[in-house]
């Protein structure tokens, strides 16, 4: 079975629309909320992105206000869907991070909490599957060993797969 780690830069696609949002929305109807998991900075970075948005007009108030309902339903509130905390120790662990791939400081965090949930979920009989845009982040992972999955350039039919608990 599989579980998704989502990064900010895929899961904003759920509630701004741009290139991915459609696989990331049908992830959402095909893969059960409790098999979904993201880091809480992500979430602070979600809303960051759907504030500059609407100060730059890409989002009106009332899409705006739309998306923060519906990431506050949908994750904030919704306890099927999993939120990793970010502590001092996920911080400290996550510095090698940084030199060694040459990631920025939220992405080693996010590699981090990964690894560690992957780690858990392995010993479980899950394969964790880590979604992002960003080609850094993307490139650091499949270096560490996790499955990757970029909403803006995979295909349905590489969705499927996935689903599917085939190899991405």
């Amino acid at each position: 079975m599989v579980w998704v780690y989502f990064d900010a830069s895929a899961l904003v696609k759920r509630y701004s629309s741009e290139d991915g949002t459609e696989l990331v929305n049908e992830l959402f109807h095909q893969l059960p909320v409790a098999q979904m998991t993201c880091a809480m900075i992500g979430i602070l970075e979600i809303i960051s992105v759907l504030v500059r948005k609407r100060n730059d007009g890409r989002l009106s108030l009332k899409l705006f206000t739309q998306a923060m309902v519906e990431l506050n339903e949908e994750i904030i509130e919704d306890e099927a869907f999993s939120i990793a905390s970010v502590d001092d120790e996920l911080i400290l662990s996550a510095l090698d991070l940084i030199v060694q791939h040459n990631i920025n400081a939220t992405d080693a965090i996010i590699l981090r909490s990964c690894l560690n949930l992957q780690q858990v979920l392995q010993n479980q009989g899950y394969r964790l599957v880590l979604w992002s845009c960003d080609k850094r982040l993307l490139r650091a992972a499949q270096n560490e060993g996790v499955d990757v999955f970029d909403p803006e350039v995979e295909t349905k039919a590489q969705l499927q797969t996935l689903l599917s608990g085939s190899a991405v």
